[in-house]
């Protein structure tokens, strides 16, 4: 046997193989490569999936998190609150919009915010809070949406790891005033390179997100412009544009955006994906159910919890001898990972925030604890148990 890897893209790609050859060599045909009809269709198949009335896709989940903030007014002056155990992208949009990211600490046993620290952390600074759906579990949003709604906040979902998460019988993304998700190639649902989407009832804020992922302009920022200024205009699209060769509303810009839009490429694969995303969640259950089952007498599993299905992106363990522990698993060719080393109130880049070592202890504590075993839709039976089998013996 094999090395056998955390993720296996390579696997992957042979079960879609034929379909996705075809569906990238009809895109690379058509001529049309920036915002054609694949990514239209993939936005509004995304949408229906997670069950929201937008979707507008973006070049990455970094860009996902930071137009929508924009999307929200959210800037200079305002903090949002959010977890520091997860990665950093989450906080350097927070930033980035030039706000502060506030940190609450979080369970040892989901990973996620602690909800019941939230309030404390409020001031007349706070404009939105910020969860993270770890490794694929969904935060407390029932609590997080009633704090928010008493203090007058938003919620902004990160659900970047959380792609067929279901909590309480909706899909992770619709749970909140907007949610982020990444594409990246190890994500449950990853294309072939970079890209992100927001998902949101919110019509005027969706308009205002089509608009910053491309420079602001054309008839979207013309749309954003006339919603963010209470003028009352009709804004006409034109249809027949074609955005890779040439489009002069692209030269009228209405407001200071990004460019950041998903590829055509990347949206044909996505489309082959999404209608398999469910498959792989059920997959990805499945090999966890026996991870759990055959490791939780020796390790600190996770949890499952009634009403929040886990998409499990990643599975953790917790080890007091995490070291050695990994040592071992890469001995018999098992692969392992950290997440996360450095909780990010720790991190060198937040060091002017003041936080101190002991200011967020469940993080600082998980930090040292935690690592991921292999996860992916398409391991085998013996890939599995020989994993299981090191980690026993270990």
């Amino acid at each position: 046997m094999g090395k056998i890897p955390l993720l296996n893209l390579e696997r992957q790609y042979e079960q879609i193989q034929e379909e996705a050859q075809q569906a990238v060599c009809e895109v690379l045909a058509s001529g049309k490569y920036i915002m054609g009809e694949n990514v239209k269709k993939f936005e509004a198949e995304f949408a229906q999936y997670i069950g929201v009335d937008y979707a507008v896709s973006v070049g990455n989940g970094t860009d996902a998190l930071v137009i929508a903030l924009k999307g929200l007014g959210i800037g200079e002056g305002d903090e949002v609150i959010t977890t520091p155990y997860t990665f950093f992208a989450t906080a350097e949009a927070i930033s980035f919009v030039g706000a502060t990211p506030v940190f609450v600490d979080v369970l040892t046993d989901t990973y996620n915010m602690d909800v019941s620290q939230i309030e404390a952390k409020i001031t007349d600074k706070t404009r939105a809070i910020m969860p993270v759906h770890i490794f694929g579990l969904c935060a407390d949003m029932q609590r997080i949406n009633e704090i928010a709604k008493k203090h007058g906040l938003f919620v902004i979902e990160d659900a970047c790891q959380a792609a067929g998460a279901v909590y309480y019988g909706q899909k992770a993304g619709a749970l909140a005033d907007v949610a982020c998700f990444s594409f990246f190639p190890t994500k449950n649902l990853g294309c072939a390179g970079d890209g992100g989407i927001i998902t949101t009832n919110d019509e005027k804020l969706a308009t205002i997100c089509k608009a910053l992922r491309a420079h602001g302009s054309g008839e979207m920022g013309e749309k954003a412009y006339n919603l963010l200024n209470n003028i009352d205009a009709e804004v006409e699209e034109d249809v027949s544009a074609d955005n890779t060769v040439y489009n002069p509303k692209k030269y009228y810009n209405y407001l200071i955006g990004h460019n950041s839009r998903l590829d055509e490429l990347q949206a044909a694969l996505l489309r082959i994906k999404l209608r398999k995303l469910d498959e792989y969640i059920q997959n990805r259950r499945k090999t966890a159910q026996r991870y759990t089952e055959a490791l939780k007498d020796k390790y600190i599993v996770p949890v499952e919890e009634e009403e929040n299905m886990h998409a499990y992106h990643l599975y953790i363990l917790q080890s007091e001898n995490r070291q050695q522990t990994i040592e071992a698993l890469d001995k018999a060719g098992v692969a392992a990972g950290v997440y996360y080393p450095v909780p990010l109130h720790l991190q060198k880049c937040y060091t002017d925030l003041g936080y101190q070592l002991g200011d967020l202890p469940n993080a600082e504590y998980l930090s040292h604890r935690t690592f991921a075993i292999p996860m992916f839709p398409e391991i085998n039976d013996n890939e599995i148990e020989h994993v299981i089998e090191v980690l026993v013996k270990e």
